[in-house]
Formats: structure tokens, sequence, C-alpha cells
């Protein structure tokens, strides 16, 4: 019997040691914070806008293979401009051949300068892709800077 209640004593007082150097966050705190009306601690990083750009199949793909190799050239070309205006700072296409055909994402004040930098693509122009854009967000210099 003896040997049955000096294991369970030992437990019992581990249990109360655990027990008693637990000490709970109070949630008062946290949920304080998301009620209406209430101000929430800023952010310790600051948020900055991107615009994805998604290029997607375009209406008018019928140009031969020669005018269609001639619009590629042009539209890397341009792609290469606009990075290096700092306009572009992520492009590339998609493996998988589908309508999906690649992403920008860009860093314009606005949407109306990301549209205007995308139609002057080449290959935006000759109708061979179309696009969409959409305004995105990450923490400012956790990608780009």
């Amino acid at each position: 019997m003896a040997s049955k209640v000096i294991p369970a004593l030992l437990l019992l007082g581990f249990l109360v040691i655990v027990m008693l150097s637990f000490r709970p966050t109070p949630l008062r705190s946290i949920a304080l914070t998301a009620l209406p009306g209430k101000a929430k601690p800023a952010p310790d990083y600051e948020m900055k806008r991107y615009w994805m750009v998604f290029l997607k199949t375009g209406p008018n793909r019928t140009q031969s293979e020669a005018v269609a190799a001639e619009i590629q050239r042009q539209h890397l070309e341009n792609i290469g401009k606009l990075a290096e205006a700092g306009k572009i700072v992520v492009a590339g296409p998609f493996g998988d051949n589908g309508n999906l055909r690649g992403i920008f994402i860009m860093d314009c004040k606005d949407s109306l300068e990301a549209v205007s930098l995308v139609n002057t693509d080449p290959a935006v122009i000759a109708g061979r892709l179309s696009f969409e854009i959409k305004p995105w967000w990450t923490a400012k210099n956790c990608v780009f800077k």
C-alpha cells in the first residue's frame, strides 16, 4: 500500500507546484483592444502598398511566330526599363501555360500610374496579354525597399 501512496503524493506535490507557478496572461487587456471605439496599439512595422498586376492571355494571339517573338523581345525590354526605373520590383511568368501568364509587382503612387505603365507594354498593346491590377500590402522593407 505504501508503494502506491508515495508516487501519488509525489505526483500531487508536482501538480501543486505547477499550478502555483502558472501565471496566465490577463485576457481583459487583449479583449479591450478588439472592442469598437477603443484605440488599438500601433504595429511595430509600417505597411506599404504595391500593385499586383496579373497578366492574362490576351484577346489577340494570332500573330505569326516571328511577330510574336518580336513582341516578346519588346515586352522583356519594357520590363527591364520599368525595373530599372524602380516601378517593377518583381516580374515573371507562370510555368503552366494557363490563362494566367505572369505577374508584376509594381511600386506606383496609385492604380492610375500602374495602369498607365502596364499599358506601355508591347504585349498588352498588341493584345497578346491583358491584365488585372489589385492593391497589395506588405510590411515596408520586409521584402522590398
